[in-house]
């Protein structure tokens, strides 16, 4: 049955915001649970902006649900997600300039070097994702690499969708989606976990949890944003409840 990640970063912005202790992004992961979320995902960034190392490091010890923690391909990620041991690391591109992440990893450029990343969190019992665009190349080079889990870039689909009249029958939106299913059939053809994320919200979402074989969806910002109106356990339970109509 398709799940649900919960990304609660933009709890941690609002606090941020202040400089503050509230809103608690712990207290977040407890109410997304409630609300029937799969897991708990958290982008701890080399700049620190939203979550910080004490939010991660609370969340592994409050949460009863897994934890997906996104992190930069980078030593000093690849040494606090061993210390913290999620169940799940996904490796994401990270560029201090952009507002939130703009595109897939790049592993065909930098094999080598994910590959002994992707060793060494996998060595720490860590299940390791990686977080690329719809491409089949970027998909054969995930398993390379050694990785057990690809998440598909969703923002392509989800920008084609909102600027088309949030028609699902556009011809871009049915390429963008059809993009995504021809890297989902790669990704289980490899015996890896097809997930996919990112600008996923309550309009565009079922056409991608209706795709063949999809594992989780990881979703933020549009469950936060409906948060600030009905609270973040009926966010949640109305994004899933919408997954899994789709997946039926």
């Amino acid at each position: 049955m398709i799940e649900l990640g919960v990304n609660i970063d933009h709890i941690a912005t609002i606090r941020q915001a202040r400089r503050t202790y509230e809103p608690d992004p712990v207290w977040a992961a407890v109410e997304a649970h409630l609300g029937g979320a799969d897991g708990i995902t958290v982008h701890l960034r080399e700049d620190r902006r939203h979550i910080q190392d004490e939010d991660v490091r609370r969340l592994r010890e409050v949460t009863n649900i897994k934890l997906n923690f996104e992190m930069g391909a980078t030593d000093e990620m690849v040494a606090i997600a061993a210390r913290i041991k999620p169940e799940m690391a996904m490796l994401v591109p990270e560029g201090r300039e952009e507002i939130t992440t703009e595109g897939g990893l790049d592993i065909v450029a930098r094999e080598k070097r994910i590959a002994k990343q992707v060793e060494k969190l996998a060595k720490a019992g860590i299940v390791v994702s990686v977080f690329i665009d719809a491409d089949v190349k970027q998909v054969k080079a995930a398993e390379r690499v050694g990785a057990r889990v690809c998440e598909i870039h969703t923002g392509p689909y989800a920008h084609a969708f909102h600027s088309k009249g949030r028609d699902a029958e556009s011809p871009a939106v049915v390429k963008e989606l059809d993009k995504i299913r021809k890297a989902g059939d790669a990704i289980r053809a490899a015996g890896m976990r097809f997930n996919a994320g990112h600008a996923l919200n309550y309009f565009n979402v079922q056409p991608v949890a209706a795709l063949p074989g999809i594992r989780e969806l990881h979703i933020g910002h549009a469950i936060v944003s409906r948060a600030v109106f009905v609270g973040i356990r009926e966010a949640v339970r109305e994004m899933k409840d919408l997954m899994r109509q789709a997946a039926r």
